[in-house]
């Protein structure tokens, strides 16, 4: 964990990270395009995720929800990784000591690893998104497991600011 601790120092303390710490409106400007994205992208996953489970949307082919919203979730995503990225580089070593931060990348993982096997296996299956109301088992076990892990990334991303270190 020492080296963690000193590579997120280095990390924080390099002029970029110094900046935005400092800065009266950076940091907060950054904070909320990280939230905003976050709830663009997690927000449509939401909305997938539901269909899949055949919640919402029934009506509407998943096919056709995947491919519509894909392009607003990855949009999404990317602002999130890339504001999440500065706002990390700011306060490293800080966050680098919750426990919560260690948790939420861990999901985060997970939740890559659940849409990938969506992706590349569950739905090229014959019949998995066939247009009907109901979808087949497995596709909605990727739809729960996906709503599971991003509502577990977002309460370890905010439990990152109310426990602060491992003691």
């Amino acid at each position: 964990m020492t080296t963690i601790a000193a590579l997120a120092d280095a990390i924080e303390a390099t002029p970029l990270g110094t900046s935005i710490a400092e800065s009266r409106y950076a940091f907060p400007i950054i904070e909320g395009t990280h939230l905003i994205a976050l709830s663009v992208s997690v927000g449509l996953i939401f909305l997938t995720d539901l269909r899949l489970l055949g919640v919402i949307l029934r009506q509407v082919p998943v096919r056709s929800v995947l491919h519509g919203l894909r392009p607003y979730v990855l949009a999404g995503f990317a602002l999130v990784f890339i504001s999440g990225g500065l706002l990390f580089w700011a306060e490293a070593a800080t966050v680098v000591a919750s426990p919560a931060w260690i948790f939420k990348f861990a999901f985060i993982g997970f939740a890559g690893l659940n849409a990938l096997y969506f992706e590349f296996v569950i739905a090229r299956r014959p019949g998995a998104l066939a247009e009907c109301p109901t979808v087949p088992r497995g596709v909605r076990y990727a739809g729960l497991a996906s709503l599971t892990l991003w509502t577990l990334v977002i309460i370890c991303g905010r439990l990152i600011a109310y426990i602060p270190h491992w003691a």
